[in-house]
């Protein structure tokens, strides 16, 4: 696939070797050190990227990326902003300008700055689960290999900004590995399926909530009347823990959403209430023309139940169809299944079926009994591979390792 570059800096070096380095890779590149030429050549012939450095006479980088942005033939450029060293301030100038990524030009590993420019061109997600099992932690031997940590789900976009799914015990991990980069501000969206407390219990833990700077949008659905402002501080209201929200330093923000498909950050987000008590959310996410939803907690009845809807079928058959990544409420075995009826999850058989009819690509096994081990859960993954074998199925079906990552991206070279 053939590509085209428009570089324009005062590193003339730098450029060079990027040109060269993208050049090896059969793309086209257009190289300036003037601003206005790289703007003028930009609208006549637009290219599928454009890297400019931050710093420049004539129009700064978030300038000609505020130019670029207000001309509808570029659309969908593709633009990266280069700094000596990342300051909070010029980064969001540059983002909300429009840019898609910001990065820092001083390494001197050239190919690591190329290997940003194309996470951007890709549209990369990096995919990570943080916690997998259901109703409760489950920590100890048996639970070493896909982890024991309730439901957490991350995605990291090309301009770094994060999703984040549930609050479960996961979420702390995810918080110490955001904690550890350096002269990060963090800016983000966490939604929440439902305040059942499993998926609610760690939003404390939450480091990045205490950190001047970090920008957060809490994301969920009213219950009872509540809206997800008041159903946090119910959660860190002094009853069940003793810090409050007050306490929180970050610029945090809260947006009530009810059925329907919103923008948030740099990507789209379709939401469906789910088949389970109370009232919970599954999340579709569209970016780069990838497609992943999470699906927890969901109950599929039997087609013989007399709780069976198929209007309610249909419509999360459309809500998952074709997903790149499905992960979805398998907690039960069959059998289990029949003696949990109403409980609000799943049995493997329906869930492989679900991804099946919807000609899912990937298919994650997700919440998970907490009775079962990581034996179980092989057995588990093995009953589903044979269901998907009797349908004669294309869907891959897996198990999330502990602290897994997945990098979804469209092909390049």
């Amino acid at each position: 696939m053939e590509l085209s570059f428009v570089l324009v800096g005062h590193d003339l070096e730098l450029l060079d070797t990027l040109r060269l380095q993208l050049e090896r890779e059969g793309q086209r590149v257009r190289v300036f050190s003037s601003s206005l030429e790289a703007l003028e050549s930009a609208t006549v012939r637009p290219p599928d990227c454009l890297v400019t450095d931050l710093s420049m006479p004539q129009l700064s980088g978030v300038e000609l990326t505020q130019k670029l942005r207000s001309m509808a033939g570029l659309a969908s450029t593709k633009i990266v902003v280069l700094s000596d060293e990342i300051c909070q301030s010029e980064r969001d100038s540059a983002l909300e300008s429009g840019a898609d990524g910001f990065f820092s030009r001083a390494s001197n590993d050239r190919s690591q700055i190329l290997s940003e420019i194309l996470a951007v061109v890709s549209e990369r997600i990096r995919l990570k689960f943080w916690g997998c099992r259901g109703t409760i932690p489950v920590p100890g031997p048996g639970t070493l290999k896909y982890g024991g940590n309730t439901s957490c789900v991350s995605m990291t976009f090309p301009n770094d900004h994060v999703f984040i799914f549930d609050a479960g015990t996961g979420i702390k991990p995810l918080a110490d590995s955001l904690m550890a980069i350096e002269d990060r501000r963090l800016v983000g969206t966490i939604f929440f399926t439902h305040p059942h407390w499993n998926h609610i219990n760690f939003i404390p833990f939450f480091s990045p909530f205490f950190v001047p700077g970090n920008r957060l949008t809490l994301v969920g659905s009213p219950v009872q009347g509540q809206g997800i402002e008041q159903l946090v501080n119910n959660q860190m209201g002094g009853v069940h823990f003793p810090i409050t929200t007050s306490e929180f330093c970050a610029q945090v923000h809260y947006q009530d959403v009810d059925q329907g498909r919103y923008r948030f950050g740099p990507a789209e987000v379709e939401t469906m209430v789910l088949e389970h008590p109370g009232h919970c959310l599954g999340y579709s996410v569209f970016f780069g023309g990838k497609k992943i939803c999470y699906v927890t907690d969901n109950e599929l009845f039997p087609e013989d139940s007399d709780r069976y809807n198929p209007d309610y079928v249909e419509r999360l058959l459309l809500f998952v169809k074709e997903a790149d990544v499905l992960i979805i409420d398998t907690t039960y075995f069959d059998d289990e299944y029949l003696t949990k009826v109403g409980w609000g999850h799943s049995g493997v058989s329906a869930v492989c079926r679900l991804a099946h009819q919807g000609m899912v690509k990937d298919l994650y096994l997700f919440h998970h009994d907490p009775g079962q081990d990581d034996e179980a859960l092989e057995r588990k993954l093995a009953l589903g591979q044979r269901v998907l074998a009797r349908l004669g199925s294309t869907v891959r079906i897996r198990l999330a390792l502990a602290e897994e990552e997945v990098v979804l991206q469209r092909p390049l070279f």
